[in-house]
């Protein structure tokens, strides 16, 4: 039994289809003056497409009770009315099957702004009503065609005497709501065909309500001719601050032919944190797109700002962002390597700016450096790091250390680097992002050193022992210390070491704080959970409390004998070496803290009272 098919037309709300393109695609008001713009460039690139010695004008008309954009474009015929304006989504830069239709039929599709069909219900947002009026120059016996198109989806389409439009080009009339007239202000539509239009290749002027035209400028600054190449740069900076707001550090030209891009990087003179992504300024074909593209340039390049214009790149229907394709993924590969061709340069030719460079933003550099052997070579020199002796580059301080520790977090580092610079050893702090990385690859480079990781027992065997007859003495303080202390998975040695200041050294590993976080784990856990926990259980070497018997506040602690002292002094001397370390503390810790300074200040007290003066209650 065959059945039948009915086909169906979608119904669709004009009214809310226009509210939700026109207040919901774009993310501001003041975009509505760049839709107009855009229609405008598009529409003289398709006339000069047909006669390429067509004027090239735009004039916004601000200031009155309207608002109205003028263009000696190649204009629309009634029947264009009716397939460009009042179908949503169809563009007269594209035909049905992707081609160009025959307005533009000369010319490239490239070359317009404009792709979607949809720029105009931007102007929805700030008026109700608009009115475009049009003459075509591809048809010049055609009517001049008045469309009048309403924010609730309808229009209206009239034909009007030649002279109503003496010349080709199209007029763009809307009269603001009352929550629109801010944005149709003429301070307000300078302030945007600035912002937008300062690089358009067309002649853009605003006129007021008196008749008064203000240019908007369009030559880039890269573009512009100098006489010095001093007099180009400082245009350059004057450019940047005006733009970005800061005086950059360098500025490095960008030109990729094959996408038509061509623009300028501003270096930051200050550092930013990595997470920050930066936000440059990108313009297609002259108009601006965003003024936030992080997606312009690699993660790694978070030191420089741009600014760019460019042919080759697509934007996304609402034209505030650059749509993720293959061409985005080749720029941005090209620019990364543009910006590592400046650091090259520097390195060979301008040592004392790539100083400058590494002391603000050696965290970019060293990120880069990861991924890219050739300025992992030139560049690792130079990078400051984290040692023993200071914050120096690995070139410094390998003259004085062929063979570097490195330790695997901050908190290592912090625990040993006081008694390691005594003893004479080369660590590096490695907890920083990329640092270990790096560190570990300077042999590459600098045959004849050596790296390894810093194994606490290192440090330990640089600690000298303390004679017999004195840790004898010490016996009996020591046994309550290692009972106390040794509720935090942690043993207590006597030695003598550098610097004389350090009472105590707490000696950890990643090892031994894995195996302390299993076992509090397991303790808390019960059934099948507590089993997992308890099979992974390992032979961890535990943490050494280190005390140093050449300190003076050691040697008398050692002498205690009455047992709640010895304790509590134990508990006192471990916290303080914890506090040394800045690891975060574990609950147990922060009370063995509490419980020690409480129980100092109970011990001074009875200490200080005299039963003489005690009166009874």
């Amino acid at each position: 039994m065959s059945q039948s098919h009915t086909a169906h037309t979608f119904q669709v709300d004009l009214r809310g289809l226009v509210d939700l393109l026109s207040h919901h695609l774009y993310s501001s008001p003041r975009v509505y003056l760049r839709e107009l713009l855009q229609n405008a460039v598009d529409a003289i690139t398709a006339r000069q497409a047909l006669d390429p010695s067509a004027p090239a004008r735009i004039t916004v008309e601000a200031g009155g009770d309207t608002l109205a954009v003028t263009d000696t474009g190649v204009g629309l015929t009634e029947k264009d009315v009716h397939s460009f304006l009042a179908t949503i989504g169809r563009s007269s830069k594209r035909s049905a099957d992707g081609g160009l239709d025959g307005i533009a039929i000369a010319s490239a599709r490239s070359e317009f702004i404009g792709q979607f069909g949809i720029g105009l219900l931007a102007c929805f947002v700030v008026a109700d009503e608009i009115t475009v009026v049009s003459r075509s120059a591809a048809t010049p016996d055609a009517p001049v065609v008045e469309w009048c198109g309403r924010a609730d989806g309808s229009y209206t389409i009239r034909t009007l005497p030649p002279r109503a439009k003496p010349e080709p080009g199209t007029t763009v009339r809307l009269t603001p709501r009352a929550d629109g007239t801010e944005w149709t202000s003429h301070d307000r539509v300078v302030e945007l065909a600035r912002h937008y239009g300062s690089l358009l290749r067309h002649e853009v002027t605003v006129v007021d309500a008196r008749g008064t035209a203000t240019r908007v400028d369009r030559t880039p600054p890269w573009e512009q001719r100098y006489a010095s190449p001093l007099a180009r740069r400082e245009a350059l900076v004057e450019h940047c601050r005006s733009t970005f707001g800061f005086t950059p550090l360098d500025t490095i030209d960008l030109d990729l032919p094959v996408v038509g891009l061509r623009g300028v990087a501003y270096v930051l003179p200050t550092a930013v944190s990595p997470s920050q992504r930066a936000g440059h300024r990108v313009h297609l074909k002259g108009m601006l797109v965003s003024d936030q593209a992080t997606e312009l340039l690699p993660d790694w390049a978070f030191f420089v700002r741009c600014v760019v214009d460019t042919t080759g790149l697509r934007p996304t229907a609402s034209r505030e962002a650059l749509y993720e394709d293959e061409t985005l993924d080749a720029v941005r590969d090209a620019l990364g390597a543009r910006l590592r061709d400046w650091l090259t340069g520097l390195a060979a030719g301008d040592p004392t700016l790539l100083h400058r460079f590494v002391d603000v933003h050696h965290l970019a550099v060293k990120a880069l450096a990861r991924y890219d052997d050739a300025l992992l070579r030139m560049l690792l020199p130079w990078l400051p790091f984290e040692t023993t002796d200071g914050n120096v580059t690995l070139e410094e301080f390998a003259r004085s250390h062929p063979t570097i520790l490195v330790t695997r977090s901050v908190e290592e580092f912090r625990q040993v680097a006081s008694i390691a610079a005594a003893a004479g050893l080369g660590v590096v702090n490695g907890g920083y992002t990329y640092d270990r990385d790096l560190v570990h690859r300077l042999p590459e480079i600098r045959p004849g050193i050596s790296v390894d990781d810093l194994d606490p027992a290192a440090v330990t065997a640089h600690l000298d022992a303390v004679d017999p007859t004195a840790e004898l003495a010490a016996a009996a303080f020591l046994t309550v210390a290692r009972e106390v202390i040794g509720a935090q998975d942690c043993d207590v040695v006597l030695r003598s070491f550098q610097p004389v200041t350090a009472p105590a050294l707490l000696l950890d590993n990643r090892e031994a704080r894995h195996e302390r976080t299993r076992s509090e784990l397991a303790g808390a856990a019960d059934g099948l959970w507590a089993d997992i926990l308890g099979s992974l259980r390992t032979e961890a070497p535990r943490a050494q409390l280190v005390l140093n018997h050449l300190n003076p506040l050691v040697r008398r602690a050692v002498t205690i004998t009455e047992r709640g002292l010895a304790g509590v002094t134990a508990e006192a001397l471990y916290g303080q070496a914890l506090l040394l370390s800045r690891r975060p503390l574990r609950a147990a810790e922060s009370a063995l803290l509490n419980r020690a300074f409480l129980g100092l200040l109970d011990h001074a007290m009875h200490e200080h009272d005299d039963p003489a003066t005690r009166k009874e209650p």
